[in-house]
């Protein structure tokens, strides 16, 4: 692509974007404009969610959401920091999961993998971060998820084929598994008063998987 291809690119993505607001106003927010003024007062959000930063995956669109059911939170490979009592370095998922539940009080945690990840891709491809060094940082977290899965294929027990789909999986279960780590988190599933779950969203399939942790497997959503 030269570079005057590359620039009416730009530039026609730079224009429907501003398009895009002006549409937002004149469709959505006028026709609504009582809601978007109380809403703009407060917020109550029913659900944690957190989710891949992948372009693809849109929380409202697939849970059919309002703006204010939903807190929002997305990194790549949807992955959750181990939990710490100091907070000595800058943490933007963990900070925003303790706003969540300590001061929004959700009700529901949704951490949402998907097919085609790239981030769980990345894992099993070292050479491709070489010139990603936070992001190679990052996927430290899915380490033993990688272990795993390397672990089954060198038994057989998955095809090298089946290797993207366990792995995505897998990560969810274990970044589930550091979420229930947490001691304030823990305390309220215990008591009832959080549910947390763990969804794998099928994109090109537009079905979503919730994890039934006593049958340790994937059960779509009907």
């Amino acid at each position: 692509m030269e570079l005057h291809d590359q620039e009416k690119t730009d530039s026609s993505y730079y224009k429907r974007l501003f398009e895009g607001i002006r549409q937002f106003k004149a469709n959505e927010f006028i026709p609504r404009q009582q809601f978007f003024e109380e809403l703009g007062q407060k917020q109550n959000p029913h659900t944690l969610f957190i989710g891949c930063s992948d372009s693809r995956v849109v929380p409202s669109l697939i849970t059919q959401t309002f703006p204010g059911e939903l807190f929002v939170v997305r990194n790549i490979a949807n992955l959750i920091p181990y939990y710490k009592k100091d907070s000595d370095t800058y943490l933007a998922t963990t900070a925003a999961i303790e706003f969540a539940v300590k001061q929004m009080n959700v009700s529901n945690i949704v951490v949402c993998g998907h097919s085609n990840c790239g981030g769980c891709a990345a894992l099993n491809q070292d050479k491709e971060l070489k010139h990603l060094p936070h992001t190679k940082k990052w996927m430290e977290l899915a380490h033993p998820v990688k272990k795993i899965i390397e672990e089954k294929i060198a038994k057989n027990k998955i095809s090298p084929e089946q290797r993207s789909l366990f792995t995505e999986q897998l990560n969810i279960v274990e970044q589930v598994n550091h979420l229930l780590k947490y001691s304030y988190i823990r305390k309220r599933v215990k008591e009832g008063n959080l549910n947390v779950m763990g969804w794998y969203y099928h994109i090109e399939k537009g079905e979503i998987y919730n994890y039934n942790r006593n049958l340790r497997r994937f059960i779509r959503i009907e």
